[in-house]
């Protein structure tokens, strides 16, 4: 066994996953932390301005825009749709093909949350930098096709 331990040395110092994950959860729990009063959550977010920016659009679609399974995407718009963040906009189907929509309340919500969302971006900017801010958006824009400022 203790060949082994070369092998796991270098992946639990050099696996790039892990380093995206553990990133992912302190820069979730940043913006968490200050969406929490308003009742929301860092993927809910992002889902609530996704469905703003270019609704009305299909669940699929949402999915696949932001790389969501579908059970995450389900829990999430399920939350949304009591809150009345979201509407389904019914054409006839069966429902799971139903474009959704922002509400007013979701955009009235969008609106009353910048300065958190502001205070989040700039936790977040003192936390990995300058450089690790603009590389996070290139790679972003480069690689998941999402708009770069």
């Amino acid at each position: 066994m203790k060949h082994d331990n070369g092998i796991i040395d270098q992946i639990g110092c050099d696996c790039l996953l892990s380093r995206a994950r553990v990133l992912n959860r302190v820069l979730t729990g940043i913006y968490d932390d200050e969406l929490r009063s308003f009742g929301l959550k860092a993927t809910q977010l992002n889902l609530l301005v996704a469905v703003a920016r270019v609704g009305p659009v299909r669940r699929i679609d949402i999915g696949k825009r932001l790389h969501l399974d579908p059970s995450t995407l389900t829990r999430n718009l399920k939350i949304m749709l009591t809150h009345g963040w979201i509407e389904e906009i019914i054409d006839g189907e069966d429902g799971r093909g139903s474009p959704l929509q922002v509400t007013t309340k979701g955009r009235d919500l969008l609106h009353q949350i910048v300065p958190s969302w502001r205070k989040a971006q700039d936790r977040t900017q003192k936390l990995i930098g300058d450089n690790g801010a603009t590389l996070l958006r290139k790679l972003a824009a480069n690689m998941i096709g999402l708009p770069s400022r």
